[in-house]
């Protein structure tokens, strides 16, 4: 089993920046990639960004890019998603995730593990 934990989330400005962070835990030798997802109220999930564990490969959705970026570090088994030029529709609860595929995957359903969110509000 792997175990996530979020931070970082919380209230920003319209134009701001947060910087979020997932540890994982456990059996994180499996994990192939890992990503972030979202949910804004009364909406479903959707992808943000995704990196491969070992090459650091990354994807992003077309609505975060040029404005998030996803990293990772090995050694703490942290992923990171630095958030910059923040927008009211970005306001969701962000989740990480975990793939012990090394695919790069936008769909939910790729992944195996979940952390329980943290809340990031854009107010305007």
């Amino acid at each position: 089993q792997v175990q996530l934990v979020e931070s970082g989330g919380g209230l920003v400005q319209a134009g701001g920046s947060l910087r979020l962070s997932c540890a994982a835990s456990g059996r994180s030798i499996s994990i192939g990639a890992m990503g972030w997802f979202r949910q804004a109220p009364g909406k479903e999930r959707e992808f943000v960004a995704a990196i491969s564990w070992t090459l650091a490969t990354t994807r992003y959705a077309d609505s975060v890019k040029g404005r998030f970026t996803i990293s990772r570090d090995n050694a703490k088994k942290t992923v990171y998603l630095q958030m910059n030029s923040l927008k009211p529709e970005d306001t969701a609860v962000y989740y990480c995730a975990a793939g012990t595929s090394f695919r790069i995957s936008a769909y939910a359903s790729d992944m195996d593990y979940w952390g329980k969110g943290t809340l990031v509000t854009v107010s305007s």
